[in-house]
């Protein structure tokens, strides 16, 4: 079926008013969630023939999280439906004052290839539970899991309701050209720009989730043992394909050679003293991901790892020291197993380092000091973080997740994804059984006046 013939039948069927019982709404999510259930088993697979992920490494980072979201909405979506009463000022007496969420209608979803069903799956269930119809894009650089997308939402749903498009650029660019109700885009920087340029010429609604440089900051304070053993689970997780791993540490000079050697230590516990050679540790998307991270890889600078294999896309989890800002590694988002460290001598040092940068889509500072810890969370600007952990704070429903400024703009899970895929009307039900005359002409400046300056007041 072409673009436009599905985006002609998907208009007609939100018009018929079929997506916003919210009994229907339920009864989709349960049948997307059934087929979750169902398919557990080939997901895993194609994220494995995708990315290298390990049935555990799949479930944790993916199906899992799909389904716990999904469930999140079926519990919640009939409060978060229903219109809510708000206070009315007695100048509008005698109404009531209400907001009713409201689909956008027919929603475009472009997704990544490092996190392939979750990121296509998670931003659907708040899509459906909104009660729009929905294209869904996967990417052309995970086909094995946007072939196990497009089965399930095939077994699922009618394209009338939802549908799939796969393909590389040129669908891509051929959706952009189509006019949404609202388009939800998660990928690199470079793309989402040109997404809201095609979104600005239709004066349509888009979220983008994007990326950047993350910084992980590791205080003098910090228990560097523990730090050292989350640092490397997030930043080498899914061979540091993931949007909020740390992209780089800025630590205290009084720690930076403790730190290295716990981080050392670590990776070895995690990976092996060989992790290319774990049959647990993922590889490289494709070729030209590879090469570009190897070529970040200075290896004069390289005090753990640094060494790949081309055959089977894997790089070592690596580790750079003495990096400076003027490096190669620093110039860009790593999206890769590499861990450059810089060093600082006092905080004011990084708030200046920091204010100059691109807001990046995470932060992280591990610190025992909770003066610092409330200062580095008050003036850094990002889109979100943790304290003494880092990746984490994705993983639920009851906080939104999304970038500022250069990572992005608005966000996304739970709640939050469920106003993101809405319109709030205002709406103000006047009463007829009486009518006030003090705002009709001729005007009077009597008692009607002095009654109306006393109630705006």
């Amino acid at each position: 079926m072409k673009i436009d013939e599905i985006l002609q039948k998907q208009r007609s069927y939100f018009q018929s008013g079929a997506t916003l019982p919210v009994s229907f709404r339920i009864a989709m999510l349960k049948k997307l969630l059934a087929a979750v259930n169902k398919y557990e088993k080939h997901i895993g697979e194609a994220l494995t023939a995708d990315l290298g992920k390990s049935d555990f490494e799949g479930f944790m980072c993916e199906t899992g999280l799909v389904r716990s979201e999904i469930s999140y909405m079926i519990k919640h979506v009939r409060c978060y439906a229903k219109e809510k009463t708000v206070y009315t000022p007695i100048t509008q007496f005698a109404s009531r004052s209400y907001v009713k969420p409201s689909p956008y209608g027919n929603v475009l979803i472009m997704s990544p290839w490092n996190y392939p069903f979750l990121l296509t799956m998670n931003p659907l269930a708040d899509a459906i539970a909104a009660g729009n119809t929905a294209v869904v894009k996967p990417s052309a650089y995970s086909p094995a899991t946007s072939a196990i997308i497009e089965k399930i939402i095939t077994e699922c749903f009618d394209p009338q309701y939802v549908a799939v498009v796969t393909g590389g650029r040129k669908e891509n660019a051929a959706l952009l050209e189509q006019k949404f109700d609202m388009v939800f885009f998660t990928g690199s920087q470079s793309v989402g720009r040109e997404v809201l340029r095609h979104t600005a010429e239709t004066l349509t609604p888009a979220v983008l989730e994007l990326g950047g440089k993350s910084p992980c900051i590791v205080d003098s304070s910090a228990k560097i043992k523990l730090a050292a053993k989350r640092i490397v689970f997030g930043k080498f997780l899914n061979c540091g394909q993931t949007c909020v791993a740390p992209d780089y540490i800025l630590c205290h000079e009084s720690v930076k050679d403790e730190l290295i050697a716990e981080l050392r230590k670590q990776i070895g516990k995690q990976y092996g003293e060989n992790p290319l050679c774990n049959p647990d540790y993922g590889k490289i998307v494709n070729q030209k991901h590879f090469d570009r991270i190897k070529g970040l890889i200075a290896p004069n600078k390289a005090v753990i790892g640094g060494k790949w294999n081309e055959d089977t896309l894997q790089i070592a989890p690596t580790v750079l020291s003495d990096v400076t800002w003027d490096d190669a590694v620093m110039q860009e988002e790593i999206f890769g197993p590499v861990l450059p460290i810089l060093t600082y001598k006092n905080l004011e040092e990084v708030y200046a380092m920091l204010a100059n940068k691109a807001k990046p889509l995470a932060l992280y500072i591990f610190s025992e000091d909770k003066k610092v810890i409330r200062d580095v969370t008050q003036r850094c600007r990002y889109g979100g973080g943790c304290v003494n952990d880092v990746v984490i704070h994705l993983a639920t429903s009851n906080m939104g997740f999304g970038g500022v400024g250069e990572s992005g703009m608005g966000s996304y899970h739970g709640k939050t994804g469920f106003d993101a895929f809405s319109h709030t009307k205002s709406v103000l039900d006047k009463k007829t059984w009486m009518d006030l005359p003090m705002r009709y002409q001729p005007y009077k400046r009597g008692l009607y006046g002095k009654l109306l300056h006393f109630f705006l007041r």
